[in-house]
């Protein structure tokens, strides 16, 4: 039954040679399985996926390569089952001829499937989960195949029921024909496919849209429909360039304008192509992935027809499978809105529904570009009710600000300006070069809005933390609340008293227990002292160390026993002394230096030497003590000229012979006490036979010898007797009593902080 719904013409639009039947006369084949599928990863309008698979790994037909990368971006699967020899940047098929990132798959001819599992759909709705449906159809790869390759999942996310449900198969475009043949041969399938998706958004009616050129696509719809169990109708509409876009076609069946800005789902109404209805189809009841699609192989080719086609297969390989020897100049997509591929060699993508093989007589060189002459044709063919010529001057000036004012977005790049402009120009070229530079620029900044909104916050984040500790500084400052102040009750009180009276109590001991230890510290007065003094220490040293201690006992206590005015006349006293002394050093220093005397006390034992600077603060010297000085200096005169050459010396009081500088030595050598001496004897004798004992066991006899002080001291060293076991005994004991007391001292510390 035919269709009487009302159709509502939209503006403008074009009418080119349709050329379809090149390729609508046969059915759909299987195409070619290659040796090599280049997949690339950007199989969707938003972001490329990721690759989860490396290098030299087996896959199988089905199998998911790479998954999605964010909401606008969709999974990629092995169209067929194989290796993975190459994860890498290809040339793609695209306009700007870059490379991207690809998949490549060396085939192994077996074409085996991944074990595949139907996903529950039915129960999901049910259950009211339709986000999972969604999630399912993204994983599956569901793009829109009639060009723009937007996520499907993306569309089926409505929230409210859907007034009208469009389907797209109005096709039209000329030379493609794939949706044609897939709406003859797959009209069930659609039929099914446009079931689940009514239930999905709810739709309260279903409008199938095809032009007036298809009309076996429609009468197998219609038939397809007849037992479907839902209210659904195909409306013919007439056959107009582009009557095939969304916006068009919202006007056609329903009269509504779709506003710029404006989402047709806020208007109750979504739009789908047929090829993307099949997909879901595929992917809901049959758990297939996106991993082909049909497209249409004309032009110069021996065999035009539609091929269902692995995506990743290379152009050149579905060439040749059309019957084209060498590889010709080839548009991807159609007449109108397609574009000339960089290169044959590329993969085919979700996005190619048509590969056109041009020839001279149907696409001759296009004209030389010239001026825009403002004729206007362009502005009465835009279906969007543009005005191509103005956005024409404001892309080619680079003025996007006013372009983006003039509704540049708007532009579905149908190509109707520049097919019927009568200058030649490639106003859709322009068109594209503006967007780009739009996005471009929108993109830095964000990026810079980014890095501004990050400074700011570290800026922030900085004075906030001065701030804080500026606080906290603040609070440790400021002091603390009187005792009295706090005080809010009698409670409070009577513990604060508690409090005070165990700072009290802890006070005392702490004081009685140091009161304790200087005691203990201080030397004894009494004969108690002796029990201070090591017993090993020999008696007359032990009675010289008793003495020291209670003479220093009694100055402490004198001093200890003066008024603060007797201190302070004390400590003036001192002080008076400590000058005196540093002004006779620095005079002595004076006269040292005036006279050039090495020797600071022999310059002040004789005042001639010293010029005649007068040193009125130095004391006299005794004249015993400069008779010595001068016959030391006298014999270490004597001692240097025997050394030289025997020579007497003299000083500046009187000569002095090398014969007296061994007496002078003599006299200032100190006695050394005979019982030390004698110790000494003996130590030096022993030491003496041990030596040549090491040496070969001669014995060595040590006389009667003067030794200096120093030699004494070593010599009483090596002779010093080991330690009893008694004393040692005693030596443990007193280092357990220091032991103990620490610790007890440690111990009452404790016992006050807590």
């Amino acid at each position: 039954m035919e269709s009487i719904r009302e159709i509502f013409p939209f503006h403008g639009g074009v009418h080119p040679p349709e050329m379809k039947e090149l390729s609508n006369r046969t059915p759909i084949v299987n195409g070619p399985l290659p040796k090599r599928l280049v997949i690339p990863l950007q199989q969707s309008i938003g972001n490329p996926a990721k690759a989860v698979v490396a290098v030299g790994d087996l896959v199988l037909k089905g199998q998911t390569i790479a998954v999605d990368d964010g909401n606008l971006s969709v999974a990629v699967h092995a169209p067929t089952s194989g290796k993975v020899v190459a994860i890498d940047a290809q040339q793609v098929a695209h306009p700007s001829g870059l490379a991207e990132w690809c998949i490549t798959i060396e085939t192994d001819g077996r074409d085996e499937w991944i074990a595949r599992d139907k996903f529950d759909w039915q129960g999901a709705l049910a259950r009211g989960d339709g986000k999972a449906i969604r999630d399912y159809l993204q994983d599956m790869g569901v793009v829109g195949l009639g060009g723009a390759v937007f996520p499907s999942h993306l569309k089926l996310a409505g929230r409210e029921a859907l007034e009208t449900l469009i389907i797209n198969g109005a096709e039209c475009e000329p030379y493609i024909t794939c949706d044609d043949r897939l709406m003859r041969e797959r009209a069930i399938e659609i039929v099914a496919g446009i079931s689940i998706v009514r239930k999905l958004l709810n739709a309260k009616e279903v409008l199938i849209g095809i032009e007036d050129n298809k009309m076996e696509a429609v009468a197998a719809l219609r038939e397809a429909l007849s037992n479907c169990g839902f209210a659904a109708e195909v409306v013919v509409v007439p056959t107009l360039y582009p009557s095939g876009g969304a916006k068009q076609l919202i006007k056609l069946l329903t009269n509504k304008e779709v506003p710029s800005g404006v989402r047709s789902t806020d208007m109750g109404v979504q739009c789908f192509n047929v090829a993307t209805i099949y997909t879901i189809y595929a992917a809901l009841e049959l758990a297939e992935p996106v991993i082909s699609r049909v497209v249409t192989l004309t032009g110069a080719v021996s065999k035009a027809g539609n091929v269902d086609a692995l995506i990743g297969t290379p152009i050149d390989d579905l060439l040749v499978f059309a019957g084209v020897q060498t590889s010709p100049n080839c548009i991807y997509g159609g007449p109108m809105m397609g574009f000339t591929l960089p290169s044959t060699k590329v993969g085919l993508t979700k996005a190619g529904n048509c590969i056109i093989a041009m020839d001279e007589q149907h696409f001759p060189e296009k004209a030389r570009e010239m001026p825009c002459i403002r004729c206007g044709e362009c502005a009465v063919a835009c279906p969007q009710e543009l005005q191509p010529m103005d956005l024409y001057w404001f892309s080619r000036s680079k003025n996007f600000g006013k372009a983006q004012e003039w509704n540049l977005f708007d532009c579905i790049e149908c190509g109707a300006c520049a097919y019927v402009c009568p200058s030649s120009i490639q106003l859709v070229d322009y068109y594209r070069f503006a967007k780009s530079e739009i996005w471009d620029a929108e993109r830095a900044k964000k990026s810079a809005d980014l890095a501004r909104e990050r400074h700011e916050f570290k800026q922030f984040r900085e004075e906030r933390e001065k701030e804080e500790k500026a606080a906290r500084l603040a609070a440790k400052a400021a002091p603390k609340p009187a005792a009295a102040a706090t005080a809010a009750s009698s409670s409070d009180e009577a513990s604060a008293d508690d409090k005070a009276a165990k700072i009290k109590a802890a006070m005392e001991r702490a004081a009685a227990k140091k009161a304790a230890e200087g005691a203990a510290a201080a030397p004894p007065a009494s004969p108690n002292s002796e029990a201070k003094i090591p017993n090993f220490v020999s008696p007359e040293k032990a009675a010289k160390i008793k003495e020291s201690m209670e003479k220093r006992a009694a100055e402490k206590a004198a001093l200890e026993a003066l008024t603060p005015e007797e201190r302070a006349a004390r400590d003036a006293e001192r002080a008076a002394k400590i000058e005196a002394a540093k002004a006779a050093a620095a005079a002595k220093k004076a006269a040292a230096e005036h006279t050039g005397v090495e020797n600071a006390a022999e310059a002040q034992a004789l005042p001639e030497l010293a010029g005649d600077t007068p040193v009125a603060e130095k004391p006299a010297i005794d004249p015993d003590k400069a008779a010595k000085i001068r016959a030391a200096m006298a014999a270490a005169a004597a001692k240097k000229a025997a050394k030289e050459g025997g020579a007497p010396a003299a000083t500046a009081e009187e000569p002095v012979e090398p014969a007296l500088v061994e007496a002078a030595t003599e006299a200032e050598k100190p006695a050394i006490d005979p019982e030390k001496a004698a110790k000494i004897r003996a130590a030096m004798a022993a030491a003496a036979a041990k030596k040549a004992a090491k040496e070969g066991g001669v014995s060595t006899v040590v006389g009667e010898v003067l030794v200096e002080p120093a030699v004494s001291e070593l010599a009483a060293e090596v002779a010093k007797p080991a330690i009893d076991p008694e004393k040692a005994a005693k030596i443990r004991e007193a280092m357990a009593a220091a032991a103990a007391k620490k610790a007890a001292k440690q111990a009452a510390q404790d016992e006050d902080k807590a």
